[in-house]
């Protein structure tokens, strides 16, 4: 099983659940490609079996620019794809994830679950998204 790991980081927040998705997905066997929004490969990413996208959210609950960038590229080929998103956040309740959440669903993809960490994430949001990453 391939599993693809895309995510934007400002602080280093999001990168942490990245490495950890990263850590989950090797530890279950799995086939990782890990690579920056800026950086990744479209047509690569929709390869794989799961996608696992990480964003911290920006301004008013907004995805990172590049993230956006690459996300909005991407949207209209999601249909019958097993999506994760993944993401952390400093003010608010973390609407972003919901909101991406629901793009994913739009685009006909199968949104398998979402792990929101509010600014660093701590051990439970580290174990989350590994096991995102190895279901």
């Amino acid at each position: 099983m391939k599993v693809a790991i895309v995510y934007a980081s400002t602080t280093g927040n999001t990168e942490a659940l990245a490495q950890a998705a990263e850590e989950g997905a090797k530890a279950a066997g799995r086939e990782v490609t890990l690579a920056t929004a800026d950086t990744a490969d479209a047509a690569a990413t929709l390869e794989a079996d799961l996608i696992l996208l990480g964003s911290p959210a920006m301004g008013a609950e907004q995805l990172e620019d590049s993230m956006e960038s690459f996300f909005s590229g991407i949207e209209g080929s999601l249909s019958g794809k097993k999506v994760g998103l993944f993401g952390s956040y400093d003010w608010g309740e973390g609407q972003w994830i919901s909101d991406w959440g629901d793009r994913v669903t739009g685009a006909g993809a199968s949104l398998v679950n979402t792990v929101k960490a509010h600014l660093a994430p701590e051990e439970a949001d580290l174990d989350a998204v590994k096991q995102l990453a190895s279901a």
